[in-house]
């Protein structure tokens, strides 16, 4: 090999070196900036789940409020017609308290009667 030969292949030699370092520098470059730009993206999308969570607990409290309030007017209701059959049976006693006792007389027969035949 020339001399001339062997400075040209040098000179060939370090301008791929410095190529190869410019190409790993670059690759670093753009890994960093994919990973700010990941970064960034993650927080956006953390952002977005808690907001979304946020507004799924919202709206599972203001439906857990409306099944209450239902919840109300049924036990409220439940009440009104629990007081009214009371109210009729205790109207039906004034009525009749002679039949009244029979009924009740007759029924505590039967239930006594059942119990014991049970326990044989």
């Amino acid at each position: 090999m020339t001399p001339t030969t062997t400075d040209a292949m040098k000179s060939n030699l370090g301008e791929a070196g410095s190529h190869l370092k410019q190409a790993a520098l670059d690759t670093g470059g753009a890994l960093k900036g994919a990973a700010v730009a990941a970064g960034e993206e993650l927080k956006l999308g953390k952002a977005h789940v808690k907001s979304d969570l946020a507004d799924s607990a919202l709206a599972g409290i203001a439906a857990a409020e409306q099944a209450g309030g239902a919840a109300r007017e049924q036990m409220d209701a439940l009440m009104d017609k629990s007081r009214d059959l009371i109210d009729s049976a205790a109207e039906l006693v004034r009525e009749r308290p002679l039949a009244s006792f029979g009924v009740a007389f007759a029924a505590g027969y039967l239930i006594a009667k059942l119990a014991r035949s049970g326990n044989k």
